[in-house]
């Protein structure tokens, strides 16, 4: 999981996909241009409405969710972010609004980090969907299968290796890279067999990250 920042700061400021297959880092690239030519960005509420709109103009040209329809028959389990539902024995599909973040570019840059971080459970992006006139992302993850209460100590002391101080409760802070790594609660992280699964993350880069 170590990593330097310069490695970090390629993958979220730079242009080449990561992992495999995905359209995440095109949609990134796209969210961060938009962001970088809005004259709107320091009105944070306002700059995602409008990055929301520009959004619905791009799943049209490009990333329409088309996959499997999500089907309430096959809803798992509902957090405060997102909701989870059955794909097949191996995968589980996920739907964010992205209510936990600023931006929507603040979202996939968290989940570019998660898939470096924890190649074992990455996100596979397949586009967007609009559900009572509310944007959703629809995201792919392998399918984890808990089979022992995951340790809390044992997260910290991971996280504590790898540079991530604990600040309160389940939220930690890398000074290092300039990285918050919150809400990391026993339903975010499954355990088996003793290995942890980071499988629910929430990143926000600081402006640390950039200096």
């Amino acid at each position: 999981m170590k990593i330097s920042k310069n490695e970090l700061q390629d993958i979220i400021l730079g242009d080449e996909q990561v992992g495999t297959g995905s359209h995440l880092k095109t949609a990134q690239n796209f969210l961060r241009r938009y962001a970088q030519t809005s004259n709107e960005a320091q009105k944070q509420q306002h700059f995602k409405d409008q990055e929301t709109a520009a959004l619905v103009t791009l799943a049209r040209q490009k990333f329409l969710y088309t996959g499997t329809p999500i089907s309430i028959n096959d809803f798992i389990a509902e957090g405060a972010e997102q909701k989870v539902y059955h794909l097949d024995e191996a995968h589980v599909l996920k739907t964010n609004a992205g209510i936990f973040y600023e931006s929507w570019l603040d979202y996939f840059n968290s989940l570019l980090i998660h898939n470096f971080f924890f190649p074992a459970t990455a996100y596979t992006f397949l586009g967007f969907q609009k559900v009572e006139d509310v944007l959703e992302a629809v995201v792919k993850q392998n399918f984890i299968r808990s089979n022992e209460i995951t340790d809390l100590l044992k997260v910290k002391d991971f996280l504590d290796y790898n540079g991530f101080r604990n600040k309160r409760n389940n939220d930690y802070f890398n000074p290092e890279l300039g990285l918050i790594f919150e809400d990391l609660h026993d339903e975010n992280v499954l355990s088996n067999d003793g290995i942890l699964y980071f499988i629910d993350t929430i990143f926000y880069l600081t402006p640390a990250f950039y200096v």
